[in-house]
């Protein structure tokens, strides 16, 4: 099964997907009342087995499960056309999409240009190769940029992370100096819970030092002992716990995602259920 290494170097910077619309991942506060996930998305890169040889039958069986968004990591040939013609069909959204670090900045406009034509709100950098990971400094700066091009196309901007953004920098990590290394009002960040535990991290504490940083978060659990990757509901992450501090993070969006299902249908199902069962 390819990693997602191989994945996304096969993408080049095809894009699609739309969000149709702004809806809101979560409940809106209410005293006394219980919050509950409002619109459950989830990162396709779960479902690429299926999408490889049927992406719209494999659209059509997420929204039958419950999902309401998803995020894209390639589109498998398909024009942004035809990309938005398959969630409207659907009645799915997609705020946000992985796309590969550009070579340049024609391409990183050509990427911009396509994801403006079918509506995607956010660009996000999802993977780093090893050769990459170096010279962070100047790195923030190339967000930074990336992200005034992003915005100058009318739309939004982030970086997913993984475990290696936890690694020793300076007085802190790397993933602390690309927060502040960045400007606020143009670099979100999406935070995957699962490889910020895998890290030994604590995503509560990433919550509070650093505050509305991280409007998209992916759901995705680890099991006890190796920190394996399970599906929502089977590990260890107190889900729960971490939403609460919706107002605090500025969470807007939240995506399921397992980088290595079993049966991708009864992993998408089973963390569906979870989310959509839980209070908090």
């Amino acid at each position: 099964m390819p990693n997602r290494r191989d994945f996304l170097s096969t993408l080049g910077l095809a894009l699609g997907a739309t969000t149709l619309g702004r809806p809101r991942a979560l409940a809106a506060m209410t005293t006394g009342a219980p919050l509950h996930l409002q619109r459950i998305g989830i990162q396709l890169y779960t479902m690429r087995s299926l999408t490889e040889k049927d992406l719209e039958g494999t659209l059509a069986k997420l929204a039958g499960i419950g999902y309401a968004e998803v995020e894209f990591a390639g589109y498998f040939g398909k024009t942004p056309e035809q990309i938005r013609a398959m969630l409207v069909a659907n009645r799915l959204s997609s705020p946000s999409s992985h796309i590969p670090l550009p070579a340049n900045d024609d391409a990183w406009k050509r990427a911009l240009a396509d994801a403006r034509i079918i509506g995607h709100e956010w660009a996000v950098i999802p993977w780093l190769d090893p050769s990459q990971r170096k010279d962070w400094a100047p790195f923030a700066d190339r967000l930074n940029h990336l992200a005034e091009l992003a915005r100058a196309a009318g739309m939004r901007f982030a970086y997913h992370n993984h475990d290696f953004e936890f690694a020793r920098e300076g007085d802190g990590t790397v993933l602390d100096l690309l927060l502040t290394k960045t400007d606020p009002s143009l670099v979100d960040f999406e935070m995957d819970l699962y490889w910020v535990t895998k890290a030994g991290a604590d995503p509560l504490d990433l919550i509070a030092r650093y505050p509305k940083r991280f409007p998209l978060m992916h759901a995705k659990d680890a099991s006890a002992g190796e920190r394996g990757i399970v599906d929502v509901g089977k590990g260890t992450i107190d889900f729960a716990k971490i939403f609460q501090q919706e107002r605090t993070s500025g969470m807007t969006h939240v995506y399921v995602e397992n980088d290595i299902p079993g049966d991708a249908v009864q992993s998408a199902t089973f963390s569906y259920q979870t989310l959509a069962n839980l209070k908090y």
